[in-house]
């Protein structure tokens, strides 16, 4: 047993998940609400179809988000591996390489960027915030520099990966499907493995988790390259129902990724939240934003109330702590 946790400590930890999670679905069904009341439009089901597709997309990259920050991390670069994904893959597809081919090689991007993110934290030893930030600001690049700062059709391949974001199986959604997978296998993971165990030591009490032989640097560099396969996951879904790749693909996602993991009780600090609560947190900022679309409010205008939820996630979860 790692040092200084008690069967008690696990309990109480437990039970403010449990009431962290009650709290944030308690939130989602009020927003519903107001949203049905404020907006008819909102229970009809195109909208609920779209509604859908747009938590698929953005929670995926939160799933990602959620293992780095579990062990007091951040991720700044999710946004900018969607960019560079989605251009690399559509000039693939452009010129005539696979649709397996392609899609492979942009999961294996992601993860190489988010391998080279957990490497400069953990054996370089550079604070996540730098080390990500940087490497937003040099992939952004990276991106416009290869599409020439231009979008990149599919060309012919457009109708063949279409059904990856834009297809259904039966009434269900394709990218619901996959997020239904990435959220099942991820809460797996971090409740019945040791890596999962591993993960919420290392955000709870770093030190005591070196003591207790865990390999703090080999578990940062996999969150990390998690976090950028799942960035890279949501850009193939990203292009395939856009049929377009852009490197500006991807802008602002981060800043959503952390709101929703921040909202759904992961502490900023590391070593409390999970998947689950991430899960709720997506529902919560796509429902917002889509209720303040039907109501013509301008995107502009969207990040205030965005970063004021930020703000009050973060004061909610100081005054149950204190």
């Amino acid at each position: 047993m790692i040092r200084g946790v008690t069967a008690d400590n696990i309990a109480g930890v437990t039970r403010k998940r449990s009431f962290i999670k009650l709290d944030v679905s308690l939130a989602l069904v009020i927003l519903c609400v107001i949203a049905a009341i404020l907006s008819p439009a909102f229970l009809t089901p195109m909208n609920l179809m779209n509604l859908t597709r747009q938590v698929a997309i953005s929670g995926i990259v939160g799933v990602g988000m959620t293992f780095v920050i579990l062990t007091g991390g951040i991720d700044l670069s999710v946004g900018a591996i969607i960019g560079v994904v989605a251009v690399i893959v559509a000039k693939c597809l452009a010129g005539g390489m696979s649709v397996p081919l392609a899609m492979l090689l942009g999961l294996a991007i992601g993860a190489l960027a988010g391998s080279i993110n957990g490497i400069g934290v953990a054996l370089g030893k550079i604070q996540p915030f730098i080390m990500t930030l940087a490497s937003m600001v040099a992939l952004r690049g990276v991106a416009l520099t290869f599409s020439d700062g231009r979008p990149i059709g599919l060309g012919p391949a457009s109708s063949k990966i279409y059904w990856l974001g834009g297809g259904s199986l039966g009434i269900v959604p394709v990218p619901v499907i996959v997020f239904t997978v990435v959220i099942a296998a991820s809460y797996f993971m971090l409740k019945y493995t040791f890596v999962g165990r591993y993960i919420y030591a290392i955000g709870g009490n770093v030190e005591a988790a070196r003591l207790s032989g865990i390999s703090i640097e080999r578990n940062q560099i996999l969150v990390y390259t998690i976090s950028g396969f799942l960035s890279a996951l949501a850009a193939l879904i990203w292009v395939s129902r856009l049929t377009v790749g852009e490197p500006t693909a991807g802008s602002g996602v981060e800043l959503d990724a952390i709101a929703m993991v921040v909202i759904g009780g992961t502490s900023l600090m590391g070593g409390e939240g999970g998947v689950i609560g991430t899960l709720i947190g997506a529902m919560i900022i796509a429902v917002l934003a889509n209720v303040l679309n039907l109501l013509g409010i301008s995107p502009w205008s969207q990040q205030i109330f965005k970063g004021l939820i930020i703000i009050l996630a973060v004061l909610i979860e100081r005054f149950k702590k204190r």
